[in-house]
């Protein structure tokens, strides 16, 4: 086991790291966006929550639970979206420590780099397809409102709640 390690090592292993390093950077970005999507759909389903306890007319409360539903479902999936980027992240972060780990204990860690960056990628890519489930259910729900909005003249039924949506 080689422990002595020279400037132009340690070099080398800071750019072996850097690419790694930016990927983190990037996923802890759409971590952020996660993060804030899902505190926006939260607080749509308390607005919702509230009003459902408030209405009298049951075509309304019908609608409201419909989207309350979808809201929890969102909700699901970004949890899963979130705990997919976690999960990815770490891994690179141990990507990172192997690369200094190996080439300073002299011991071939490529298999396991390797396997780590693959494994988090796929990770990142699952995150990102149910973020693009999550959006879609959040433009298929605006559609959806809209339809009823529309429809709610000619029935005369109001909206509780006309404040703009957050989500």
């Amino acid at each position: 086991m080689n422990t002595t390690i020279t400037a132009a090592d340690l070099a080398i292993i800071i750019q072996l790291a850097v690419a790694p390093v930016f990927l983190l950077a990037g996923i802890a970005g759409f971590l952020g966006v996660l993060s804030g999507r899902l505190g926006r759909i939260i607080d749509r389903a308390r607005v919702l929550e509230r009003d459902l306890l408030t209405i009298s007319a049951s075509d309304e409360a019908t609608w409201l639970k419909k989207e309350l539903r979808v809201i929890w479902r969102r909700v699901k999936i970004i949890h899963w979206s979130i705990a997919l980027c976690t999960t990815s992240a770490l891994l690179v972060c141990v990507l990172i420590v192997c690369l200094f780990a190996g080439r300073f204990m002299a011991i071939n860690l490529a298999p396991v780099v390797v396997a780590l960056f693959v494994l988090g990628l796929s990770l990142l890519i699952v995150a990102l397809l149910l973020f693009l489930n999550e959006v879609r259910l959040s433009t298929r729900t605006l559609r959806l409102g809209g339809e009823f909005i529309s429809g709610a003249g000619e029935a005369g039924v109001s909206r509780v709640n006309t404040a703009p949506r957050t989500d």
